[in-house]
């Protein structure tokens, strides 16, 4: 058996009532990523360093994690500008099983050499 599931995570901008955003971002704007796809609405942006500030979390939050974790209960980031007020929540909105042998060419068997229970 070859599958794997990741959630399909919404990033979603939260902002203060009535506080001045810096990012351009309004409150309620969002995008969703399946898998390895992002998706924005139709006629919406997104920052390019809001969205590099979260990148680096989301394959961690698409995964299963200990309910201990922080990444379990941790959603809200910080927008990068400091003097900036919105947040980015992230939001777990469903799983999706994908195949291995449909996202790589490696082979299940190759991984196993190289992890540290092959060696």
């Amino acid at each position: 058996m070859d599958t794997f599931d990741l959630y399909d995570l919404r990033v979603e901008v939260i902002c203060p009532p009535g506080a001045r955003i810096l990012c351009g971002a309004k409150p309620g704007d969002y995008f969703t990523l399946q898998g390895e796809m992002l998706h924005l609405p139709p006629g919406q942006g997104f920052s390019i360093y809001s969205l590099g500030s979260v990148l680096p979390l989301l394959a961690a939050k698409q995964r299963v994690t200990h309910a201990n974790d922080w990444m379990t209960t941790d959603a809200e980031i910080a927008c990068p500008d400091p003097n900036c007020p919105s947040r980015l929540k992230i939001i777990r909105t469903g799983v999706r099983t994908f195949s291995h042998g449909e996202v790589t060419v490696v082979s299940l068997q190759g991984a196993d050499e190289d992890s540290p229970e092959g060696r």
